[in-house]
């Protein structure tokens, strides 16, 4: 069966490689915030001026990435995703450094800014997981991978950076309480994460592939020297597979290997190349940056600010309303008038907020992974994505009402279950979203810019969603009135409802030809094929074994043909499509049934062009040499 008539499957060696590189990013980012008050006051500051140069150290990094994440995507459209994510991902291991060994609020700050400013490979990780996966069907769970991966990340960073900070005055009797660490106390949880940026740029390295289409076919020296390594392990049983038949039938592959194609198969393998080429830099003149900004690639750029302010708001202020005092004669005190002039929050110590959202997580990634991609299949990602718009404004008018329950207890309780509405808002949207963005574009070749534009916009908005809210927050206290700061959420989340039913579900890029998910499969496919060519190989001298997908670009062609010295091996690709009992090659192979000589006493036909029937017992001993120990031509 063909390549069309498959169905398409996830390249999922390929999303597990990119998620190696993408988890050391939120693991970095996150692991900051439990110990960045304390490296703050280390630097002499008042502890009235924490929080505000806490926030500016916050905000330094989503104003950095809002200036830097177009230029890092129209970057990684010229040059490559893969090199531009490989940079990415190293500067930012860099700036985590200098971050951990800062001694100053100055470098502090440039060191946050200058990971903002690195942490444009976002959008770029998304528009490879686009190219990688075109197809429709395949996007809810292709597109969840990362937003997992980044809760995960999320989960693990905190423990880490409040584990490992201040490691002299925590555990002294492993880091004494002189030297490096008393010094440089907030050095050893950065190290920590630098070491997977090391795992991560080393694998993607390695083993990434280039997807975007002027540069995939192009060879890559990282994936070679990761092939070349990999072979190192394979087990001798392994290799020995590509050996099949009698020892007694000598391979007539050593032949093809004296010369390549023939000039008329040479020929037409250059004009089919320099056609397509021609055709890639055709289509690539045609395009132009106003091509970036559709009237949908618009729309879905508005929604995904406006979603990204409103939540990244909500998920700042939760923790500080759990946080604060409760208003303790909330029923005698001439200041309250219910249902809507209260204030005060939950008191809730930090280990017990740590605790909720570390359940928050939980179940996020459990939403994440088994029930956004299925539902998303069976509804659509727009009707998902207009149900989620409705329910953000509900969940953040519900939130202040919580403290108005009895007992801390039940207070508790209605937090978490709004909690997890807002966690099946927040996994749904998001993706769906990406995706909408993803097929709204008109090439693919631009997706890399427009996601830049995305990442951008959405910084911005997380940088001034979080301000307003504060402020506004700080402003209802005052008034005593706590519904303020939600209820002002809430019309954020309203508007960002209105440009959704503008929103039109296009078609994407489905149709595209190349596509990673079948060169995986063919991979996977690679070992039952080769024992069942083994198998067939003890009944003839001549096999036919179908090794299609051997190899991942088209310059690797001729190396198929270089396999040791066994029988001869003639790929199925290689036959014409008369049919699948068609002897004859493809003409495109023509040149090498030319070359292809028979041995002296073959019997049967050799090849599909026949063979000679010579004498018996002729060239059938010393593995098809003669007996003076010349191969016979």
């Amino acid at each position: 069966m063909g390549k069309s008539h498959k169905e398409p499957k996830l390249p999922v060696k390929q999303l597990l490689i990119l998620s190696i590189c993408r988890f050391a990013e939120p693991v970095v980012l996150t692991s900051v915030f439990p110990y960045l008050p304390e490296m703050i006051e280390s630097f002499n500051i008042p502890k009235n001026k924490i929080a505000r140069w806490a926030g500016i150290t916050s905000a330094v990094f989503s104003l950095a990435q809002c200036i830097t994440a177009i230029a890092w995507g129209r970057a990684s459209d010229r040059f490559g995703r893969k090199p531009i994510i490989l940079i990415g991902l190293f500067c930012t291991m860099c700036a985590s450094l200098i971050f951990g060994f800062s001694r100053s609020l100055a470098w502090a700050i440039a060191a946050r800014a200058f990971a903002g400013a690195s942490n444009g490979t976002v959008g770029i990780m998304r528009t490879t997981v686009a190219e990688m996966v075109p197809q429709k069907v395949l996007q809810p769970r292709a597109f969840s991978v990362m937003p997992l991966i980044w809760t995960v990340g999320s989960i693990f960073g905190p423990i880490l950076g409040g584990a490992l900070a201040k490691p002299a005055s925590r555990y002294p009797e492993i880091f004494g309480t002189e030297g490096f660490f008393v010094n440089f106390p907030f050095a050893l949880p950065n190290m920590m994460t630098s070491a997977l940026f090391v795992i991560g740029l080393s694998t993607g390295f390695l083993f990434l592939k280039e997807t975007l289409e002027t540069k995939k076919h192009q060879r890559d020296y990282g994936r070679v020297l990761g092939k070349l390594l990999t072979q190192m392990f394979k087990t001798k049983k392994e290799k020995s597979t590509w050996r099949s038949g009698d020892e007694q039938s000598s391979s007539l592959l050593k032949h093809a290997r004296m010369g390549s194609w023939d000039s008329t198969a040479g020929a037409q393998e250059e004009d089919r190349q320099g056609s397509q080429a021609s055709k890639v830099a055709a289509n690539t003149a045609t395009l132009s940056y106003r091509d970036v900004f559709s009237p949908q690639s618009n729309i879905n750029l508005l929604t995904y600010t406006l979603l990204a302010m409103h939540s990244v708001t909500y998920d700042q202020l939760l923790p500080v309303f759990m946080h604060l005092p409760p208003q303790l004669d909330r029923i005698t005190s001439p200041d309250v008038r219910l249902p809507f002039k209260f204030a005060g929050g939950m008191g809730l110590d930090s280990g017990r907020i740590g605790l909720l959202f570390t359940l928050y997580g939980v179940f996020g990634m459990i939403v994440q992974f088994l029930v956004f991609p299925p539902v998303a299949r069976r509804f659509g990602v727009l009707p998902c994505l207009k149900a989620c718009t409705i329910a953000f404004p509900l969940v953040y008018l519900l939130t202040p009402f919580t403290v108005l329950l009895p007992t801390p207890l039940t207070q508790q309780i209605a937090i978490f279950c709004v909690m997890l509405l807002k966690s099946c808002a927040g996994i749904f949207a998001f993706p769906c979203t990406t995706i909408l963005l993803t097929n709204s574009a008109r090439s693919l070749r631009l997706l890399g810019t427009l996601n830049g534009v995305a990442t951008s916009l959405s910084a911005s908005g997380r940088a001034l969603g979080p301000t307003i809210g504060g402020t506004v927050f700080t402003l209802g206290i005052d008034l005593g009135y706590l519904i303020i700061p939600w209820f002002t959420i809430a019309g954020l989340a309203a508007l960002g409802n209105v440009p959704v039913w503008w929103l039109v579900e296009m078609d994407g890029f489905g149709g595209a030809e190349d596509s990673d998910s079948d060169e995986e499969d063919e991979e996977e496919d690679l070992p039952q094929r080769r024992d069942s060519a083994e198998n067939e190989a003890r009944s003839s001298a001549v096999q036919v074994v179908d090794l299609d997908g051997l190899t991942e670009e088209p310059d690797d062609l001729e190396d198929d043909f270089a396999v040791e010295d066994d029988p001869l091996v003639i790929r199925r690709d290689m036959m014409s499509d008369a049919g699948s009992n068609s002897n004859q090659l493809h003409p495109r192979y023509a040149g090498l049934e030319r070359r292809m000589s028979s041995p002296l006493g073959q019997r049967e036909s050799v090849g599909p062009g026949g063979g000679r029937r010579l004498s018996n017992g002729l060239g059938q001993s010393m593995d098809g040499y003669g007996s003076g120990g010349t191969a016979y031509q």
